[in-house]
């Protein structure tokens, strides 16, 4: 099965990082693989373009089927291997509306992280202006203190006592919070639960290898 499946991948990607998880999860180890570079711009080269089109990472394949979107291929990979592995749509009716809604949320810290980081690091210094990096740390700090608001009401995971989809879609980003310098001890919740799943064997199988020889910023520490 997992030898049907290719993917190119960018190490420190969250959507990449997802399916590397979910596969984990699924016991779908072996399936090919290619670590390419961001700054060498492999995501604009013809090997990615021809199965991601929009020159991102990642690039996923699974037989004749394209899924380069993070959140789809996860949802894909649970349907059809939903007897294999971790089972992460739980059988609750409470619970599978709680992951639903916390792993859809999950896109906003996706759009909120990057915002304040790219402007840090691609627009240069001399153009940056005061007022909209302001903007940016406002919009985040929101962000993440409804995130904490949520961990407070939950025993472990995004969905209750079980891993789930949403703990596989969101953990990435939570994670790039405290890779980029989130403060513990302002948000304790959010920082039991990284604590409580960076050792998951899923998680710590795929970790960022980047991650692993350099040290993370303190962009985030004003958070």
């Amino acid at each position: 099965m997992a030898k049907d499946m290719t993917l190119l991948w960018g190490s420190g990607s969250p959507p990449c990082w997802r399916i590397m998880i979910m596969l984990e999860e699924k016991q779908l180890q072996g399936y090919n693989q290619k670590l390419l570079s961001f700054e060498k711009m492999d995501h604009k080269s013809k090997e990615v373009m021809d199965m991601n089109p929009r020159g991102q990472f990642p690039a996923f394949k699974i037989g004749k089927h394209v899924l380069n979107e993070s959140y789809a291929a996860c949802l894909f990979l649970e349907n059809q291997y939903k007897s294999q592995g971790t089972k992460l749509i739980p059988d609750s009716v409470d619970a599978q509306a709680l992951m639903y809604q916390r792993m859809f949320e999950g896109s906003a810290l996706a759009e909120k992280i990057p915002a304040i980081l790219l402007y840090n690091y691609r627009v240069p210094e001399e153009e940056r202006h005061d007022a909209a990096l302001q903007r940016y740390k406002d919009a985040l700090t929101a962000e993440v203190k409804l995130w904490e608001g949520y961990l407070k009401k939950t025993d472990c995971c995004l969905a209750g006592k079980e891993f789930t989809l949403a703990d596989v879609l969101v953990f990435p980003y939570i994670a790039m919070l405290f890779r980029c310098g989130l403060c513990s001890e302002r948000y304790p919740a959010v920082a039991k639960y990284y604590n409580s799943l960076k050792d998951r064997a899923s998680i710590k199988a795929t970790w960022p290898p980047t991650w692993l020889t350099t040290p993370g910023r303190d962009i985030l520490k004003t958070i």
